[in-house]
């Protein structure tokens, strides 16, 4: 039997994570540097929300418009706030959750990451393409 090996051995550390307040200019600017597609939404040290690459392409013209138009994507995106595209009921697991029930959690939810919080602050976040290098290193 495996043994209970904790989120966080494998958890991205470093994360990227915005407030509220933000705009989405921002939000694509940062899935775009940081080569991310989850975004921890934090207000006064809480995860409030969370917002996707999925999410933004939701209300953006970006696959109908030239690469270099950023114009129409700056318009549809002032039209929105980050309170009115992020998923606002955000699942959180622990630091010492063990990765096969973060790799549960996700599948079945249909999840595509998950914030790390140890007391209430954020501490990492675990996407399924760190669980699928992990599971890759197990082979």
């Amino acid at each position: 039997m495996v043994p209970h090996i904790p989120i966080s051995t494998i958890m991205t550390k470093n994360i990227i994570a915005i407030s509220p307040r933000e705009d989405l200019d921002r939000v694509e600017m940062l899935f775009n540097r940081h080569k991310i597609k989850h975004i921890p939404v934090v207000s006064h040290g809480v995860i409030v929300g969370m917002v996707s690459y999925t999410d933004l392409m939701r209300i953006s013209f970006s696959e109908e418009v030239p690469e270099d138009s950023r114009t129409v994507n700056s318009v549809v995106y002032n039209a929105f706030t980050i309170e009115q595209v992020m998923v606002k009921d955000v699942v959180t697991v622990t630091g010492d959750t063990s990765i096969k029930e973060v790799a549960k959690l996700l599948a079945d939810r249909e999840f595509h990451a998950v914030p790390v919080v140890d007391d209430g602050v954020p501490v990492g976040i675990v996407s399924t393409t760190d669980l699928l290098y992990y599971f890759i290193k197990q082979i």
